[in-house]
């Protein structure tokens, strides 16, 4: 078991990292104490999969425990779902102290995340990521948000956990294609700060594909250390270091938002996408050598990610890119690779030259 410390003053809290954790969140539970009542937020699949043992450990650990169920998809962080469950949780709030666990992925920890944040001005809440993405990216650094039907993440708050409990085990019954997806966080991670993470799945990615133990918790417990020191520098995303974060996610957003989130493309693909696009840009513009581009390039495809965009139309995603709130003017503020384990944010980037790369990523 690796623990890392997201140091935040008065709410630090550990992301604790291994296998068979689920057997022991009664006994993490108890030494942070975050209330009594535990409500537990997950999909119907995850309960079939987890309820019972999750139930089991937490009675023998002295909680009561109350299961709410929501959609295994984007429609779960909608206002509807949002205050559907407030209401359930206000209802059974009685003479208790409640506190919300999130059994899932990104969006079930959004969600979680932001009904904790309201409810009463805010209540304890604890993440058990269940995929590869939540372990390494969307679990830490206390953004949680809700949709609204103009675009994602619209309405949210910075509200950080109690705990982050990642068990390896849980990531065995994760579908292929969301631990790919997961991957495309892990690669990110290396180009913007960590050459030898990076390095390391070149060698390696197949034994995180096999879901070996050793690779998921080296590549899981580095991921995680670099978005927890990025947070502890800028927990609010007010200095703009947060912003090394959202390398890949300015294309990569337009690609979803293209897709009208079908699902056609899920976020990591979108991402794995949106970092090749700007490795070739930042190959365009002199900031990095057609080695590391292809580097990069090479790694995603070796792990099944796409790099090129096929089944929609260059006018839409254009469209949706010059949306972004980074796209003013015709130019755009973009998160570029200078290197294997480095990265800029460069302002003014041309949209000449954004849309003659994008063109060439995408298969008519």
């Amino acid at each position: 078991m690796t623990r890392i410390r997201v140091r935040i003053g008065e709410r630090s809290y550990d992301i604790v990292i291994g296998p068979g954790l689920l057997q022991k969140t009664g006994a993490l539970l108890k030494k942070i104490r975050p209330g009594k009542d535990a409500i537990v937020v997950t999909n119907r699949t995850l309960f079939k999969l987890y309820g019972k043992r999750l139930a089991s450990v937490l009675k023998r650990g002295g909680f009561s425990v109350k299961f709410e169920l929501v959609p295994d998809s984007e429609k779960a962080k909608s206002s509807l779902v949002a205050t559907s469950l407030i209401d359930r949780i206000a209802a059974h709030d009685k003479y208790r102290r409640i506190f919300l666990i999130t059994l899932g992925g990104g969006v079930a920890g959004d969600l979680t995340g932001f009904v904790a944040s309201i409810y009463k001005r805010g209540v304890p809440y604890v993440q058990i990521p269940t995929t590869l993405l939540a372990q390494v990216d969307s679990s830490i650094g206390g953004k949680t948000a809700i949709d609204l039907p103009v675009a994602k993440n619209m309405a949210g708050a910075f509200y950080q956990p109690k705990i982050v409990i990642s068990d390896l085990t849980l990531l065995k019954s994760l579908p292929v294609r969301q631990l790919k997806s997961g991957l495309s966080e892990i690669i990110k991670c290396g180009v913007i700060s960590d050459k030898k993470i990076f390095e390391f799945l070149e060698h390696n990615y197949a034994k995180v594909l096999r879901r070996e133990t050793r690779a998921l918790e080296h590549v899981i417990t580095h991921s995680a250390g670099i978005k927890a020191r990025v947070v502890e520098k800028d927990e609010f995303d007010r200095k703009g270091l947060r912003a090394i974060l959202n390398y890949g996610h300015t294309v990569g957003h337009a690609v979803e938002a293209a897709s009208s989130y079908s699902g056609a493309y899920d976020h990591g693909q979108a991402v794995s996408i949106g970092m090749v696009v700007a490795a070739r840009i930042a190959e365009k513009l002199k900031l990095l050598s057609a080695r590391d581009a292809l580097r990069i390039e090479s790694l995603i495809e070796r792990c099944g990610l796409p790099t090129r965009i096929k089944g929609l139309k260059f006018s839409v995603i254009h469209d949706a890119l010059t949306h972004d709130k980074k796209f003013v003017n015709g130019r755009a503020r973009m998160v570029l690779p200078i290197g294997i384990g480095r990265v800029k944010v460069v302002d003014n980037v041309p949209e000449r030259i954004i849309k003659e790369v994008l063109k060439l990523h995408i298969v008519k």
